[in-house]
């Protein structure tokens, strides 16, 4: 078989992607406008939820769902140690104290039993990850959090901060989605299952704008969803009252800042990337449902395992392919990643836990403590996954990773 160059995540962009953003430059309308209210709009219909707020970035989606919540100083969230650092970065901006925990043994989901274990009379949210595109189990943290109902204290930093931790009395469940935007489980979509989400739209996801990410939430009894929604956007354009939009109404210049906050909005052009990949974006997840399967057939050949990204209960958005070859380790996962990369075939890891990183260690977390999340990074290899990859391209990764990593188990 001829040599080829299998990229690792390209963003897959075609010509209706590029057409919209033609119009958009011409329209004359760049910044935060129509598009990025229309993409919000299709966001909450396709999640199900009553709103949807697009900004910058997953990060930042992430950020504001804990500033709305009044979430900082003095405060704890739980996040796993088997993640990204944005999962954890955000919480940290508002000044809350990070909690890291353990995942589970040979799988990339926290152990439940120790979060329940790590929370305390601080902690004012879990945030779980649906790695690979895989939603977590809420079922059983919302379990987990109303189990522990007697230690939560309402606070929160604003006035509607505090009425949210009061309205639902209990910790809250963050979801970090940015890899399972259109995944399901249970039959209900990512989104409207924890109580805030947050999307990553990021060039190497499945759906892209390039940059940019959203934020959604489930319905909160007493809540106001326009109050919420308003609140968004004060805080993600300097808490300014008006936006560009609203200001172009005939006499409407005059605008107030009413809190000195920050600068995280989308734009037209990236917005007017979103609308058309949603045209495309029920073929893409065929497309990688297909490809995990020829995988999935390639690594139970092999005894490589694999997440199970198609059950009875859930339904994967197909983001990543984490493979973990039996009787590796660290050392041996670099030859390999090393040889297939020198027959073309560029892979990763997802991910090098956050304990082993300098600025977290720096906090004086350990990965001796967290033995499962560094067991399942230590023979971990992420295979090329995209609605970019051909046939041909698929059969190319499958014959060469079969070829090398034969030459270790």
């Amino acid at each position: 078989m001829e040599k080829r160059n299998i990229a690792f995540s390209p963003p897959d962009i075609s010509e209706l992607e590029i057409e919209e953003v033609i119009q958009t430059l011409k329209s004359g309308w760049i910044t935060t406008g129509p598009r990025v209210k229309e993409l919000e709009k299709k966001i909450a219909d396709y999640c199900h939820t009553s709103k949807a707020v697009c900004l910058n970035s997953a990060t930042a989606a992430e950020e504001l769902n804990f500033r709305i919540c009044g979430i900082g100083e003095g405060d704890e969230v739980i996040v796993p140690a088997y993640t990204y650092t944005a999962t954890a970065a955000a919480a940290i901006h508002c000044g809350a104290k990070v909690v890291f925990v353990d995942s589970k043994k040979n799988s990339t989901e926290m152990d439940y039993d120790k979060v329940a274990e790590a929370i305390t009379e601080k902690t004012k949210a879990i945030v779980a990850v649906d790695i690979a595109g895989i939603i977590a189990d809420y079922d059983k943290l919302y379990e987990v959090v109303e189990s522990k109902k007697d230690l939560f204290v309402p606070g929160g930093n604003t006035d509607l901060g505090r009425r949210i931790q009061s309205a639902l009395g209990r910790v809250l469940v963050f979801a970090d989605g940015a890899h399972s935007f259109g995944a399901s489980r249970n039959g209900k979509m990512a989104g409207e299952i924890a109580d805030f989400t947050d999307f990553s739209f990021h060039a190497v996801k499945n759906f892209t704008t390039a940059e940019g990410g959203a934020t959604t939430w489930r319905d909160i009894p007493g809540i106001d969803n326009e109050e919420m929604y308003h609140q968004y956007q004060l805080y993600s354009l300097h808490g300014q009252s008006k936006d560009a939009l609203a200001k172009t109404k005939v006499g409407a210049w005059e605008y107030d800042i009413v809190g000195p906050w920050y600068k995280c909005n989308m734009t037209d052009i990236m917005a007017a990337i979103g609308l058309k990949q949603f045209e495309r974006y029920p073929e893409m997840l065929k497309k990688r449902k297909e490809i995990i399967k020829k995988y999935d057939e390639m690594c139970d050949g092999l005894g490589v395992y694999h997440l199970q990204h198609y059950t009875d209960y859930g339904i994967s958005s197909g983001h990543l392919y984490l493979t973990r070859v039996p009787g590796i380790n660290d050392e041996i996962r670099r030859e390999i990643i090393i040889k297939l990369a020198e027959r073309g075939v560029n892979t990763n890891v997802h991910y090098k836990p956050l304990p082993m990183m300098t600025a977290y260690k720096q906090m004086g977390w350990d990965i001796k403590d967290f033995p499962n999340a560094y067991d399942y990074y230590s023979n971990l290899i992420t295979l090329p996954l995209h609605t970019n990859l051909s046939d041909e391209d698929v059969d190319y990764v499958i014959k060469n990773f079969d070829e090398v990593v034969r030459e270790y188990i």
